[in-house]
């Protein structure tokens, strides 16, 4: 038998000019860069670690710490290149699926500031990096997205694109119906209890189904355009909950009147994010878009009447303006003052712009999940 027998530590071995060090990948692939293009004509330079194709959406940003993967899997993003202005992102990888808020990633595009590639964390099961490159979805780390953060700040948010080798067309996605894109087909059954509640989804976070399961409820999902009150519908309910969703609340023109016709009827109705705004405009109030939006897991919401403020997790970019005849304020934002909740004075009709299922973010406002069944079963005084 040949025996070799080497002395000395190779990685303390002098190199050959030239050679590749010990400590470096021999193939390693050369970084690919992109840019983010804003319509205004600004341009922010980045490396990419997501897939490597042009997207184009609105621009908005997020203030929140940590969440990533439940923000990218809400539905409400659908269309919009998402910035994190938490400057460190990916550190934890991503969870099984079952933690997600849907079962893919909504948003068109990613820009973060720092980019951790080795996460650390038991339940990771792949890094950000390698999800966005299996779900199609570019990404950018830029340097100075404070600096992207402050423009969208002054200018509002706008349109955008990720491009790489080649350039594409910009595109508004409140000029469509996102509401459609993302909803259910189907219509599910989840649950059992003496109480059923209907979950129009528009887009619904995986987490109110959670929430409303927790309560021992039995839930019927269905789409948002799904005809209610046709007389082939084959199962009751007691009340009505409009979930969360992405784009212009006008667009979602059947589930406005789904929402009408079951006020008409009195049947307790609630709304969340999207849903407050679908509620407002079914009873007759309007919405506006915001300059630059509410997405994060630190926005305070004023409960009127009170001193009370509740942290809470938000995600949209259009609010509701004129209240409904009937209804009053339920909540404000502490920041811009801004409506965050009605509540009809005498039927038990409401909504809210925030997150009460969180997901991620504080869970101070579960108790609205409890306050409107309350209000299905006439608990209440």
């Amino acid at each position: 038998m040949h025996n070799t027998n080497f002395s000395g530590n190779l990685l303390e071995s002098p190199q050959l000019e030239g050679s590749v060090a010990a400590n470096e990948p021999l193939f390693a692939e050369p970084p690919v860069y992109g840019a983010l293009l804003l319509e205004d004509g600004t341009r922010f330079e980045g490396l990419s670690f997501g897939y490597r194709g042009a997207s184009a959406g609105e621009v908005v940003f997020c203030t929140g710490m940590v969440g990533y993967p439940e923000a990218l899997t809400d539905a409400s993003f659908a269309g919009q290149i998402l910035t994190m202005t938490f400057p460190l992102m990916g550190n934890y990888g991503v969870p099984d699926e079952a933690l997600w808020e849907d079962d893919k990633i909504h948003v068109s595009g990613l820009i973060v500031s720092n980019y951790v590639d080795t996460p650390s964390h038991p339940q990771s099961k792949m890094s950000l990096g390698e999800w966005l490159q299996r779900e199609g979805v570019p990404a950018l780390e830029i340097k100075d997205t404070r600096l992207l953060t402050q423009h969208i700040r002054t200018h509002g948010a706008m349109l955008g694109k990720i491009v790489f080798d080649e350039d594409i067309p910009f595109h508004d996605p409140n000029t469509e119906n996102l509401v459609a894109r993302v909803s259910g087909t189907e219509v599910q059954q989840d649950g059992e209890g003496d109480t059923t509640i209907v979950l129009i989804d528009c887009g619904a976070k995986r987490n109110i189904l959670r929430s409303l399961l927790s309560k021992h409820v039995r839930v019927i999902t269905v789409p948002w355009d799904y005809e209610l009150f046709a007389p082939d519908c084959d199962f009751d309910f007691d009340g009505i909950l409009i979930s969360n969703g992405p784009g212009n609340p006008k667009m979602a023109d059947k589930a406005i009147a789904t929402v009408r016709t079951a006020m008409e009827h009195g049947i307790p109705t609630m709304g969340i994010c999207l849903g407050h705004q679908i509620l407002s405009l079914a009873a007759g109030g309007d919405t506006y878009k915001l300059k630059f939006g509410h997405r994060s897991q630190n926005q305070p919401a004023l409960l009127q009447g009170s001193k009370r403020c509740y942290i809470t997790t938000q995600n949209h970019g259009f609010a509701v303006g004129t209240l409904p005849q009937g209804f009053e304020s339920w909540f404000i934002n502490a920041n811009d003052g801004s409506n965050e909740g009605i509540r009809h004075r005498s039927l038990p009709f409401f909504s809210v712009q925030f997150h009460p299922e969180a997901a991620p973010g504080p869970e101070d406002t579960d108790w609205i999940f409890d306050y409107f069944l309350e209000r299905v079963r006439g608990e209440h005084e």
